[in-house]
């Protein structure tokens, strides 16, 4: 039944995918219905449905999730206009890497959320300083990411490029960047999903509006429906937008999936 690396069908795939889920529903109302989790500590599906609800209606929760949106899109797009070319510069010049490389992997590890009490400081609790924590959690994970990719490139097609006269100009527009944009664009997608936990952390600190806002207030309710109701809304969005950032890969490079 189970074979190492051999592909399902786009069906079966998504069967696998919804039982997964309905499983988890099960036994999340088993546990909470049953009275064996208290309310206090998780609440059950319904209630977190019906709190749901009221959210939308009584609260204009759409306008939260609509500028949670804003912010981590805005702030992933401006990080991938910088890092990307600066990647594809790494990668396919070996000078540049050397000089960037170090100062970038030493940012990597520095953790986004830990940039929030100078960002206040610096700009203040308006959108300057959630776009940026978004900013700084991704752009360095997008460098590097796209660095290693480039330069993995074959280098028989560079040298074949060369013997067909192509200039180091020549080489990077017409052999490396068309070879390395179906991974690129994986890696965004990926480091999409990073500038979600991002946003949220932005977020809990001096925000009044947007998800991590809401879930922020029904810690101090403890509102463990209003809590888990935005975290499911976080996932879905999340997944809406992974799988149309694939379809989109996927329209694109078709020759590469």
């Amino acid at each position: 039944m189970f074979e190492p690396l051999q592909p399902v069908s786009l069906r079966k795939r998504i069967v696998l995918g919804a039982a997964f889920f309905v499983l988890f529903f099960l036994g999340w109302a088993f546990f909470t219905l049953s009275g064996i989790i208290p309310p206090l500590f998780l609440a059950d599906p319904l209630a977190t449905l019906q709190t749901g609800v009221t959210l939308f209606v009584e609260f204009d929760f759409l306008h939260d999730i609509a500028i949670t949106l804003w912010r981590v899109v805005g702030g992933f797009v401006v990080a991938a206009i910088l890092a990307v070319p600066l990647g594809v510069a790494m990668g396919a010049f070996k000078p540049i890497e050397a000089f960037l490389e170090p100062f970038v992997s030493f940012c990597r590890y520095l953790p986004a959320s830990a940039f929030i009490p100078l960002l206040i400081l610096w700009a203040g609790v308006g959108e300057a300083q959630k776009l940026s924590v978004i900013f700084i959690g991704s752009v360095f994970q997008i460098v590097l990411m796209v660095a290693v990719i480039v330069g993995a490139t074959r280098r028989d097609l560079v040298e074949a490029a060369y013997t067909l006269g192509a200039d180091a100009r020549g080489i990077v527009w017409r052999v490396i960047v068309p070879g390395a944009a179906p991974q690129i664009a994986e890696t965004l997608r990926l480091v999409l999903g990073w500038a979600w936990t991002y946003v949220i952390v932005a977020e809990l600190v001096g925000s009044s509006s947007g998800i991590g806002h809401m879930i922020m207030d029904s810690q101090r309710l403890l509102d463990t429906g209003q809590m888990i109701f935005g975290i499911v809304c976080i996932g879905v969005i999340g997944l809406v937008s992974d799988l149309a950032f694939r379809r989109l890969n996927q329209r694109l490079y078709g020759w590469a999936f």
